[in-house]
């Protein structure tokens, strides 16, 4: 595993542990040397992942939609920040960056980043480990849905299965290094995406 996808608040959030969350799992994946791709701002738990890569030594690529990057959101100390024209190539550029995703805390564009992303595994679009970082309980309301989708047949449980869940950087790592896809069927190629 060479690059994890952080999808992540462009605010730090009401509690320290976010942001706190954001600089461990920088350190997990420089123990790795697994480098970040992620979206390519400078502000809240996306700025507090880069720089925490950035001090200590790893790789950075900021992906970013030219209208953001214009208003001075982009993090202009990356080491590589490629600015696109639309949150639509934003999210498939940064699929081809990455070998795994993780959510951390975040609002309506981080949840909408990872079902995204989650909807192309069950699919088959790609096989790669998708995790949610579960700081102090945050994405537990989220995993409840999940649960109430299985159970009420709306989501398959194989594909809850897609969904990888942590609370420690370095464990939630781990499934992810570790991961096996349940998914085998492709209902979709990638060209027709």
């Amino acid at each position: 595993m060479k690059r994890v996808c952080v999808f992540c608040g462009s605010g730090v959030g009401a509690r320290d542990e976010y942001a706190e969350a954001a600089r461990a799992m920088a350190a997990a994946m420089k123990k790795r040397n697994i480098g970040l791709v992620y979206g390519g701002g400078h502000v809240g738990l996306m700025g507090v992942i880069a720089d925490a890569v950035l001090a200590g030594g790893g790789e950075v690529i900021g992906v970013i939609p030219h209208g953001l990057a214009v208003r001075e959101v982009g993090h202009q100390g990356v080491t590589e920040l490629r600015v696109v024209h639309s949150m639509h190539e934003r999210k498939a550029l940064m699929a081809d960056l990455s070998d795994g995703f993780i959510a951390l805390p975040g609002g309506f564009g981080t949840f909408e980043e990872f079902c995204e992303i989650i909807t192309w595994a069950q699919l088959g679009i790609h096989r790669k480990p998708c995790g949610l970082l579960n700081v102090a309980g945050y994405y537990d309301p989220l995993l409840a849905l999940f649960d109430r989708a299985v159970a009420d047949r709306f989501i398959r449980p194989e594909y809850r299965a897609l969904v990888l869940e942590e609370s420690d950087p370095d464990r939630l790592l781990d499934l992810l290094v570790n991961y096996q896809s349940p998914v085998s069927e492709k209902w979709i190629s990638r060209g027709e995406t």
